[in-house]
């Protein structure tokens, strides 16, 4: 199983970096590729330099990463099998493109390929509040059959830090994707807690 993560420029490196890795300790391939504003997001927020995290995610034989104008890289044709992408987290701009089938990166390509195959493509949109703007992009991607998931907290867990809740969305991401996936047993539902 081979998944393709875009990252976007829109704050929540930290719901990439779960993403990953959870894909990762699934055994699932991972082609990465990331934009520009991305790396800088990465550069602000994480403690560990973008850098850093692909030459550590580079030891697994399972992760492959591609330059954000690469447009010969084999995720920018659907000759090439992938079981769908992730765009996580997902700019506005992001996914006003996809929406209107704009293909100027390597990001905007793969999703494209990803609804012309008609592979499951997931997107984890990033801003609040959301315009009319916004919500029509994600209203038309919704029809095209892309699954939109908000990184929620799950207020209803005993989740305590980002680092949990970045973990619990990645886990809705693979879902959402076909891996089948389960939270530690801490983390799940067990009804209402005091």
């Amino acid at each position: 199983m081979r998944i393709v993560v875009g990252i976007s420029g829109a704050s929540g490196s930290l719901l990439a970096a779960k993403t990953i890795e959870a894909l990762l300790n699934h055994k699932v391939r991972v082609s990465l590729v990331a934009s520009n504003p991305a790396r800088m997001v990465w550069q602000h927020e994480m403690n560990m330099s973008y850098g850093e995290s692909i030459e550590e995610w580079s030891y697994n034989d399972n992760f492959e990463h591609f330059a954000i104008g690469d447009f010969k890289a084999p995720i920018a044709s659907g000759t090439y099998p992938t079981n769908g992408m992730v765009i996580v987290p997902s700019s506005m701009a992001t996914i006003s493109a996809v929406s209107k089938g704009l293909s100027d990166n390597l990001i905007r390509r793969a999703a494209d390929v990803c609804l012309k195959e008609r592979r499951p493509l997931v997107v984890v949109p990033r801003e609040s509040p959301l315009n009319a703007i916004h919500l029509g992009n994600m209203k038309d991607l919704a029809t095209f059959g892309v699954t939109i998931l908000p990184p929620d907290p799950p207020y209803y867990l005993p989740i305590n830090t980002l680092a949990e809740s970045a973990e619990f969305t990645a886990q809705k991401v693979l879902n959402s994707l076909g891996v089948t996936s389960q939270l530690p047993k801490e983390m799940q539902y067990g009804g209402p807690t005091t």
